[in-house]
């Protein structure tokens, strides 16, 4: 059996409100030892400094033209992700000497498989030097550069958390952030994942947008209860081409808008927005060659009630939170890139044909040395 290394995963999520942090030991394989997460708040400046960034981005030469912003910003968030490291440190009574690598995402502003570009606001250098600590970052650059879409990551982390909590099989885990995705497991070895639609985010969005961002999310799914779904503009969006294409695929939160159900009630835009990306995930069952029989979420939108329940209701599936596991559902991506990061030190491969895309499995991220 290979050594365990312990590592700290540090994942910022399209929500924009702050840094989830997890610590794991891991062989790289089927070992894992979860110590303890932290989750670090973005103030409410950095929080709109973020948004109203993202806002702006939409093609890659947005990336150019705001780029003083983006370095800004940058080095903002490198900085917060260094504090976030040393408080979870310190939660767990640890020495940083006890850490033998980070595993750094940092935030997304901007996806494209099609422009073979994926820009994550975060300095692995710098977090290195004020940390001390080793750190992996920019996971996604390999995969495009081999044919994939650079997302979803998270799978070989799920087929772990799979082995350890013994799912019955087939099972899919969903992981409804932003944008939700979607990995299958099945008794063949057989791993599938794709981005089934959105997530979070339109949701999110509006009504951050019609609250002068006094409101971040709809607080489980409150808001989604009260309103009504108004069909016809659900089916518009259903009709997006995407929804057919076989996976691999993957998307942006710039694939979507929130025109379509702006001029709405409040309620009526979420209830609508919500039942979208629920039957987004039921109707991606069907790109599976079996019966699942089980259903666990992950992420921030497993807290919402209305999905949930709208997810158990079409796909008459038992329908799962991971925390029924005894596992924080909060945490699931900050320990994958805990887990990624300890793979890609190993050598070991990150992502897959049947869940970027790739050509051939490949290994991801760059690895700084502290000096």
């Amino acid at each position: 059996m290979e050594k365990t290394i312990t590592a700290i995963g540090l994942m910022s999520g399209t929500s924009s409100d702050g840094i989830d942090a997890s610590i794991i030991k891991s062989d790289g394989e089927d070992t894992l030892d979860l110590i303890g997460n932290l989750f670090f708040p973005y103030g409410e400046k950095t929080r709109i400094e973020i948004s109203k960034l993202k806002e702006k981005i939409n093609k890659v030469s947005d990336l150019e033209a705001n780029s003083k912003e983006i370095i800004y910003l940058e080095e903002k968030i490198t900085f917060l992700h260094s504090q976030a490291v040393d408080l979870l440190i310190k939660k767990f009574k640890l020495k940083k000497s006890d850490i033998n690598l980070i595993g750094f995402h940092g935030h997304t502003i901007f996806h494209s498989f099609s422009n073979k570009i994926t820009k994550q606001m975060g300095d692995g250098k710098t977090l290195s030097e004020l940390t001390g600590i080793n750190v992996i970052y920019d996971f996604r650059a390999n995969d495009l550069r081999n044919g994939g879409h650079g997302a979803p990551l998270v799978p070989v982390y799920h087929k772990l958390l799979y082995k350890k909590l013994q799912l019955k099989l087939p099972t899919v885990f969903v992981n409804i952030g932003g944008i939700a995705n979607i990995t299958y497991l099945d008794r063949n070895n057989k791993m599938i994942s794709f981005d089934s639609g959105p997530g979070n985010f339109l949701i999110d969005k509006l009504l951050q947008l019609k609250s002068n961002y006094k409101i971040q999310f709809d607080n489980n799914g409150e808001i989604a209860f009260k309103g009504r779904v108004e069909k016809n503009i659900l089916v518009n969006y259903l009709n997006d081409p995407y929804y057919n294409f076989l996976p691999p695929k993957s998307l942006d939160v710039n694939n979507f808008s929130i025109r379509p159900v702006g001029d709405l009630k409040v309620e009526n835009s979420v209830a609508t927005l919500s039942e979208l990306t629920s039957l987004t995930i039921v109707n991606s069952l069907n790109f599976f060659p079996h019966k699942i029989k089980e259903i666990i979420l992950c992420g921030g939108g497993r807290k919402n009630s209305y999905i949930h329940e709208r997810i158990k209701e079409k796909s008459n599936i038992s329908t799962l939170s991971i925390d029924e596991y005894k596992i924080n559902g909060d945490f699931i991506e900050s320990q994958a890139f805990a887990y990624l990061a300890i793979r890609s030190f190993l050598k070991k491969k990150i992502s897959f044909p049947e869940t970027t895309g790739v050509s051939t499995p490949v290994t991801g991220g760059r690895l700084i040395k502290f000096k």
